[in-house]
């Protein structure tokens, strides 16, 4: 009988746990993506600047390049900086912007890309995308997935503790993207890569039923993998369904229709999925859910990161315009303002204060 595999683009090294970063050059070498150390190192002036006084002695080999910001342009111009040093591998050293930025300057001059997180904001950290801003506004690059993901849970303790709060929100908003995905298979035949929207499903349910906090290890630990499963989920579906769906369309619409107060990626993605549950008839479903983000200190209703009501309604009604071709509730509901008015007085019912 033939035996039928496929190849699943994934990290060589996943290495998750307090005081990695200290071991990162060891890490490196030991599972030869750089034997020689010849590095570029690519670092915020924020806290990957902090933090290259405490790495830089396990790196003697390594050249520093601090970005100026999460821009095409930044990443183009680090790409430039880092081309002719024969250099083994980039390192990406910092929060979800600078991440980017490496992973599109190391594609760019055709080296591996090594992600190492100060933060759990959002799950594109071992994603095969690079988001960056652009001249029109914003952009998503196709990239290769990181060739090794490290990240000091010590580190990410530090960090404020927003930037978790809005990793939790990105990895639960999985559950409603992947019943997205899932309706849109219903409606419209799309076809679904049950792999990936297992691992994707599963980040998101680990995280949604985790007991723990915060400042909890072992939560942090959850989080962290299923930030890193569901970026390797995208990479096994090919885009970005397993991990986008209404949810992110509303983001979307946040960001575009309100860009100077938008809050960040996954507060607007959590509120998002919890209202995007509830449209579905899933009301048991989005309450739990509304119930976990109010447990760790984030949104569920618009007011509580700045926005009224009607300005939540235009985003609502707006979403399905930032994803065109992609179906979720709200291109297969197609509602209406005073409908969605409507239905968001009975979600805040349902959810309760």
């Amino acid at each position: 009988m033939p035996v039928l595999t496929r190849l699943i683009p994934s990290p060589v090294v996943v290495d998750i746990r307090a005081g990695a970063l200290d071991d990162l050059g060891c890490v490196l070498a030991d599972e030869r993506i750089s034997h020689s150390g010849k590095l570029a190192v690519a670092v915020s002036g924020g806290s990957g600047a902090r933090l290259r006084e405490r790495v830089a002695p396990s790196l003697p080999g390594a050249d520093w390049f601090e970005v100026g910001g999460g821009t095409l342009d930044d990443a183009v111009k680090l790409a430039g900086a880092m081309k002719g040093g024969h250099y083994d591998a980039v390192v990406g050293l910092g929060g979800g912007k600078i991440i980017d930025c490496a992973k599109f300057a190391a594609a760019r001059i055709g080296l591996p890309l090594v992600a190492v997180p100060t933060n759990l904001a959002h799950d594109g950290l071992c994603s095969p995308v690079a988001t960056l801003d652009n001249d029109a506004g914003r952009g998503s690059y196709g990239v290769p997935n990181p060739i090794a993901v490290v990240i000091d849970l010590d580190v990410i303790r530090d960090a404020p503790v927003r930037f978790v709060r809005a990793g939790i929100g990105d990895a639960v908003s999985n559950i409603s993207a992947i019943a997205d995905w899932e309706l849109a298979n219903r409606v419209k035949g799309e076809r679904i890569d049950g792999l990936a929207a297992a691992m994707a499903r599963q980040a998101g349910e680990a995280v949604l039923r985790h007991p723990g906090g915060v400042g909890d290890n072992d939560f942090l630990q959850v989080l962290a993998e299923g930030l890193v499963l569901t970026g390797i989920a995208m990479s096994v579906s090919g885009d970005s369904r397993p991990a986008s769906g209404a949810c992110h369309e509303i983001n979307h619409a946040f960001d575009l229709l309100f860009p100077t107060r938008a809050a960040s990626h996954g507060e607007q993605c959590g509120l998002g999925a919890a209202f995007a549950m509830y449209l579905r008839g899933a009301h048991e479903e989005s309450a739990q859910m509304a119930g976990v983000l109010r447990r760790h200190g984030l949104p569920v209703l618009p007011e509580e990161i700045g926005f009224t009501p009607e300005e939540f309604f235009r985003a609502v009604e707006y979403a399905p315009q930032t994803r065109p071709g992609r179906y979720t509730i709200l291109e297969h509901l197609d509602l209406k303002t005073d409908q969605i008015k409507d239905l968001y007085a009975d979600y805040v019912k349902a959810i309760g204060s």
